[in-house]
């Protein structure tokens, strides 16, 4: 039997609902105006006020920076309450979203507003002087400051924003001439008139950068209809057991990534959700006291954050009884965290797989499943999956291949980069996504691992993350990350990058638990120590950087 798997039918998804993301917000405004939309360091915004926010904003844009539709438009921040407005006032203008990381060097950020042409940028001060070493040798004309607690109430902005630039020294000095206030601008924009464009389901609504974590970061051309489709589709996998207007969904995964942009922020605004934002969450014994204030039904976030969370031991006193969905993304969701996040709140962990080219859900484990069974479950709606070998062969189920998707929410290509689109998206719009999985006899596909961190030892095909799984299962290791080591007789040998739980923990203890679980080539040869681990905004664990770091 071939390895072709298609989710439902049309007939099962309402892929006409809304005419833009505007569209959708206008909507759900209508529905639920008074409810909270957004909460964040204590205070909510309702939707009735990010209508009210957004449309201002967006008057500003057009009208004092003379902004038109199809412009772009940089969005540098965090989770914060500006985030949503911001987003909302750039789609209701028929601008284009270009989300940046505000981690990002001097260089990273020269790239992406260069790449994107980005006109303006919208960034929270903390981040300013970053704009300010490169924004000279950049096409944007138009810099908006914010800082993080503007769209707090008065007494509550004035101390938060006094405290991290004076007293936790957060806001490195920097200097960018004509730069205009968020909160100015969105004053301005009170006596303004919002011309509401003509928006159209092919127009692109975001250029979302890939993380670059295995190369050259691209933007993504993803459409209104892109995203729309994804939020229908993440609509009929929740259904069953969410409620419009009553979820209560906890964000800590940022806003300016895929996953949290489209799930998170979109999916649950249509559905009428109040969304708890988690403006840094790193600080995990400060999240865990968010998260006492704040009973959630949903969560959603990487391994290395539920890891986290399972591993900090306030948590286990929170109260979990209206947890409905806790859902895993970006990178595998490991079974000793399953396992010890079912334990600690009675929840199942559920894994999905998505992709930024794919906006970004694909496949996903049914609500209904009992347990977890290390597959990242079946392709959602309107979507189909298959798996290939390196001549585009489709192969039989059980056999290992690099996984291809089909579907509405599959990006347009790749932003002036015709050759790069050309190999990603074949003339029949199957999207190569570059990982290695198969799908098994009850349709369910299994990720093995990311095509450029395959090892070859001896000839044989080595995954890093079955590796890092068995590493992960020893009770005294946090986390582990395997790469490949050029080795003159085998090729490369398998090198363990281990963060330790307990400082006892020697490289004997870990290779003799690996070799109750894996073949002898699988085996790591080397084993290193660290404090941490290098990860990516989102805290995927960055193979790459590891790698490099062994060429240097």
């Amino acid at each position: 039997m071939t390895q072709l798997s298609q989710g439902a039918k049309e007939s099962s998804v309402n892929m006409s609902e809304y005419t833009s993301l505007a569209d959708l917000l206008d909507k759900s405004v209508q529905c639920y105006s008074d409810q909270a939309a957004f909460y964040n360091m204590g205070e909510a915004l309702t939707y009735r006020r990010l209508e009210e926010l957004s449309r201002n904003f967006a008057a500003y844009l057009q009208h004092d920076l003379g902004l038109k539709k199809g412009d772009r438009v940089a969005l540098m921040m965090p989770n914060v309450l500006q985030y949503p407005v911001a987003l909302f006032a750039l789609l209701r203008s028929g601008l284009v979203v270009v989300n940046v990381n505000p981690l990002y060097t001097p260089p990273e950020l020269k790239h992406q507003l260069n790449d994107s042409g980005a006109k303006a940028i919208i960034v929270v001060s903390n981040f300013a002087h970053t704009l300010q070493a490169v924004i000279e040798q950049t096409p944007v004309q138009h810099v908006i400051l914010t800082s993080l607690g503007d769209l707090l109430n008065a007494p509550k902005r004035t101390l938060v924003n006094f405290v991290v630039k004076y007293i936790k020294k957060m806001v490195p000095k920097f200097h960018i001439k004509n730069a205009t206030s968020m909160r100015r601008a969105i004053e301005k924009g009170k006596s303004r008139q919002y011309v509401k464009p003509d928006l159209q389901g092919q127009d692109l609504a975001f250029l979302q950068y890939t993380g670059g974590t295995t190369g050259v970061s691209k933007g993504a051309m993803l459409t209104h209809s892109n995203i729309l489709a994804n939020i229908a589709q993440c609509n009929a996998v929740c259904s069953p057991v969410l409620v419009s207007g009553s979820e209560r969904v906890v964000t800590a995964l940022p806003m300016y990534h895929i996953f949290a942009l489209t799930i998170n922020c979109l999916f649950f605004v249509k559905i009428g959700a109040t969304n708890l934002l988690i403006t840094n969450p790193r600080d995990i014994p400060q999240f865990v006291q968010e998260l006492r204030k704040f009973p959630s039904t949903v969560i959603t976030g990487v391994n290395t954050l539920f890891n986290a969370l399972v591993n900090e031991p306030e948590f286990a006193d929170l109260d979990f009884s209206r947890l409905k969905m806790a859902l895993g993304g970006g990178m595998a969701v490991q079974r000793v965290v399953a396992e010890k996040w079912e334990k600690v709140t009675g929840s199942r962990l559920l894994e999905g797989y998505g992709l930024t080219e794919c906006s970004p859900l694909v496949t996903c484990c049914p609500l209904s499943q009992k347990s977890f069974n290390g597959s990242i479950g079946r392709p959602i709606a309107e979507t189909q999956v298959r798996v290939v070998d390196n001549t585009c062969t489709v192969l039989p189920q059980g056999e290992v291949g690099e996984l291809q998707v089909k579907g509405p929410q599959v990006m347009q290509g790749y932003w002036l980069r015709p050759l790069e689109t050309e190999q990603a998206v074949d003339a029949e719009g199957w999207f190569s996504t570059g990982d290695i999985g198969y799908q098994d006899d009850q349709g369910y596909f299994y990720i093995v691992d990311r095509k450029k961190d395959m090892i070859l030892v001896s000839g044989f095909n080595v995954f890093p993350n079955e590796i890092e799984e068995v590493v992960a299962s020893h009770p005294k290791v946090l986390e582990a990350a395997a790469v490949g080591v050029p080795d003159e007789v085998s090729g490369e040998i398998v090198k363990v990058f281990v963060v330790a739980k307990e400082s006892h923990l020697t490289k004997e203890n870990v290779i003799e638990h690996c070799r109750a679980s894996l073949t002898g080539y699988k085996v790591p040869k080397l084993i290193e120590f660290r404090q941490e681990l290098p990860k990516s905004n989102v805290g995927k664990i960055l193979r790459r950087e590891l790698r490099d770091e062994l060429c240097h």
